[in-house]
């Protein structure tokens, strides 16, 4: 059998189309989208809806009816591996059963997965479209207190999720999230805080092996930013074992069996607690580039080997024991799996780029960038010239990631925010959006959101800007610099692209060496706001200003 069907044809696919050329299946792919990215790299593409079982299912047959039969269905990255397990349940083919893949993909229906079997996770209540209404807060606040979590049941990036800090958040808050789900519910929960880390694995013949293990970095409150996740994590021996028991526990309760399995787990002052785990290898460049950068393992290989009944030599191979370790408020569990780890030889970071918002004028790096450690710079497909851009509510906002390796952690770590910091996105002058964020304007539910690049000056700081003399046309601002934001309190701070204050004057001087003369107070508190793109803008808009 020589058919594989791959369900997605974006970027986040294109290493299982890849991995399984290389194995040499004949590849077919399906996605909504006839204009994917991927599609070029497949040997056959057919446009149906990843939502579209039945449909999935009549191609499936069609492929496996072939003279090449059909050896797997395969997904990585996407909402829908209760597709490929429902099509693989009726041909016979590997893969988790259709109910353990609906568990993993239906929120409330894995927290209640959870707390059947004893899973440490988060208190919870499942809401319809129906249930909100102002009634409702008193419902929440009688189970759990704020900060409160509101995500949609069954959608992946981060998008609708956000915390409810207060009352006021909390209506808008539901409302997005129920609009952002496929089937109108989203889920109501308690915040668990501490630090959280991204684990993928591959379940075979009772086995559990941990194929990437990573902290992810989450900013900007009211939201989860992933702002990029460094593999693998650094952690006590202790720890390290019990996330991954409690990860192994959590995908026995949801009954996964045969595939992959990728876990969102926080370390809380009680333990492990587990926020969430699909049925599928993880999207973010983790599973298809930062774990095989830092293993030497193409892990979308072995899934792929897995879903087609073949054994995963390599996987097997590499994978060393680890100790089976429940966490206090899971102790007496019974050992889920055989569990086991493939390491990693030397360190990913990936680090996502962001815009203030505005509109694309251009993009550009500010130098050249040729450093061997920088393995991939990906700007998303959306952000183009004449697009409008915003600070990141979702995951699938962000403009761009970097991933760099090294088999020092500090060098990988350094590089990939230093290439960051030297994408650079001109916003279009004049722009009522960038006016707004200027301002500080916010939504009533959203407090403190957008962030500051770097705080914010006092009213007297700005008085003393306003009342010295303007930044000379043409001149360097670097020497223009106010003695406040040369203080020990600001001069290590950096913006979200990794720019102190100094590289900020510097990059300004090199993007701008010719500008108009500039207002001290709205070029600085400008900076402070939005950092070198708010330079840049506020330079832009002044020298169109002054040719009116």
């Amino acid at each position: 059998m020589k058919n594989i069907l791959i369900l997605g044809a974006g970027l986040m696919q294109k290493p299982a189309i890849l991995s399984a050329k290389e194995e040499g299946f004949t590849v077919n792919v399906i996605d909504a989208d006839d204009k994917a990215v991927a599609i070029p790299y497949a040997d056959t593409f057919r446009k149906i809806d990843l939502k579209d079982k039945e449909g999935i299912l009549e191609y499936a047959k069609e492929l496996k009816a072939s003279k090449d039969g059909l050896a797997a269905v395969f997904t990585a990255g996407t909402d829908f591996s209760a597709s490929v397990s429902y099509v693989c349940e009726a041909l016979g083919l590997p893969a988790h059963n259709y109910q353990s893949a609906v568990n993993a993909s239906v929120k409330t229906v894995m927290r209640e997965c959870f707390k059947k079997s004893g899973v440490p996770s988060p208190e919870f209540l499942r809401v319809g479209k129906a249930d909100v209404t102002d009634s409702l807060l008193n419902t929440v606040l009688s189970k759990m207190d704020f900060p409160l979590v509101i995500k949609p049941v069954d959608n992946m990036g981060a998008r609708g999720c956000r915390m409810v800090r207060n009352e006021t958040e909390f209506l808008p808050a539901l409302k997005v999230a129920v609009e952002c789900s496929r089937t109108g519910y989203a889920i109501v929960e308690e915040y668990m805080e501490g630090p959280e880390y991204s684990i993928d694995a591959l379940v075979q013949n009772g086995t559990f092996t941990v194929t990437g293990f990573a902290v992810r970095h989450i900013k900007y409150e009211p939201y989860f930013i992933e702002v990029g996740h460094t593999m693998p994590a650094v952690l006590d021996k202790k720890i390290h074992d019990e996330l991954i028991s409690v990860f192994a526990l959590g995908a026995k309760a949801l009954g996964l069996t045969t595939g992959a399995a990728k876990a969102d787990i926080k370390y809380t002052k009680k333990g492990p607690m587990i926020g969430e785990i699909a049925g599928r290898l993880s999207g973010g460049y983790m599973s298809g580039w930062t774990y095989p950068y830092a293993s030497d393992l193409n892990l979308t290989k072995q899934g792929i080997l897995i879903a087609a009944g073949r054994e995963p030599k390599d996987l097997i191979n590499r994978r060393k024991p680890v100790d089976y370790t429940p966490s206090e408020l899971c102790k007496n569990a019974v050992k889920p799996y055989e569990l086991f780890e493939v390491e990693c030889l030397r360190t990913s970071a990936e680090r996502a780029w962001m815009s203030i918002p505005g509109t694309v004028k251009y993009i550009e790096n500010i130098k050249d960038y040729s450093d061997r450690a920088v393995f991939d710079v990906l700007p998303r497909a959306t952000v183009q010239l004449g697009s409008e851009v915003d600070f990141p509510r979702n995951n699938v906002e962000k403009c761009g990631n970097v991933i760099a390796v090294s088999h020092s952690r500090e060098a990988a770590i350094a590089v990939a925010e230093d290439a960051v910091s030297d994408v650079f996105i001109t916003l279009e002058p004049d722009n009522q959006k960038t006016e707004k964020y200027l301002n500080g304007e916010e939504l009533d539910d959203e407090n403190a959101f957008p962030p500051d690049a770097f705080g914010k000056l006092t009213e007297k700081q700005l008085k003393s800007l306003n009342e010295a003399s303007p930044i000379p046309a043409d001149s360097t601002v670097i020497n223009y610099i106010p003695d406040v934001l040369k203080t020990a309190e600001y001069i290590n701070k950096t913006d979200w692209n990794y720019n102190t204050i100094q590289k900020t004057a510097e990059k300004f001087d090199i993007l701008r060496p010719k500008h108009p003369a500039l207002n001290q107070e709205r070029f600085w508190k400008a900076v402070m706001r939005g950092g070198i793109q708010a330079a840049v803008y506020v330079s832009d808009t002044t020298e169109k200003n002054n040719g009116k």
